[in-house]
């Protein structure tokens, strides 16, 4: 494979701005530096939360709903909006999107996974950008991911990505919980199968989030086993991408 391969992966309270609805302004930005991935021949599969998180702002819901069919309704409601997003975004660039929604059970079955593998791969040769996401809408809590770091993780698997990108609202993978310790340091690198990763990583993630640093960590792990490195780092710091792909030292890499 000639071209870099990156599988990035943005998290509910990124896009929609700690749940105040999809926050354009940001997935511009991020469309923007995808857009100039690919003009350094980048490939880019994009795994992005958001739609829950949208559809509950839609509907006027207050809280994050439990019950499975109400996640789901919402689900199907905010994915209107996310892909409508992406692609009135994408298309001023003269690039197209693709939707794809998938369950624990499509990545389980071989035959099932090797179609997504071999569309996936076609998507990226007509340059398209894929947009994937859990397929909420027939996902139960027995197949569901639980994460989209795992998904993202085991889409990477799939393509043989070079390196799965973890966006979060934290800056990457701390020696303690720099919500609680301002003494907190960043781990700028470790290797993935340092035990000390998954003892730092916490276990709980944000209200509108399913997943927490911990998800990200057995991502990170997950990804390795296609040889796939990850990065870990804040969405929310300016050009992001464009530094990652300059090789500048931001976020915590975790390499195998």
């Amino acid at each position: 494979m000639s071209k870099q391969r990156w599988v990035v992966k943005i998290g509910s309270a990124l896009l929609t701005n700690d749940g105040q609805g999809l926050d354009v302004n940001a997935i511009s930005s991020w469309v923007e530096q995808i857009v100039q991935l690919k003009n350094q021949d980048i490939e880019v599969i994009l795994v992005s939360s958001g739609a829950i998180a949208e559809g509950i702002k839609r509907l006027g819901w207050s809280s994050r709903p439990e019950a499975i069919h109400q996640l789901q309704a919402a689900a199907a409601v905010g994915q209107m909006g996310l892909v409508q997003t992406y692609e009135s975004l994408f298309s001023k660039h003269t690039i197209h999107t693709a939707q794809v929604l998938l369950t624990h059970d499509n990545l389980a079955d071989t035959q099932q996974s090797d179609n997504i593998s071999a569309t996936l791969n076609a998507l990226l040769e007509l340059n398209t950008v894929p947009i994937v996401n859990e397929n909420d809408t027939v996902a139960t809590e027995e197949i569901k991911f639980g994460d989209n770091d795992t998904l993202a993780a085991l889409v990477a698997n799939l393509v043989g990505a070079t390196q799965l990108v973890i966006l979060t609202d934290q800056g990457g993978v701390y020696n303690a919980d720099p919500r609680k310790n301002p003494k907190a340091e960043l781990i700028e690198k470790i290797q993935v199968d340092d035990e000390k990763l998954e003892r730092v990583a916490g276990r709980t993630g944000g209200s509108l989030g399913s997943g927490g640093m911990y998800t990200k960590v057995l991502a990170a792990r997950t990804a390795s086993h296609s040889n796939t490195n990850t990065v870990i780092a804040s969405g929310r710091q300016a050009d992001i991408l464009v530094k990652l792909a300059a090789n500048e030292h931001v976020g915590t890499l975790i390499h195998c």
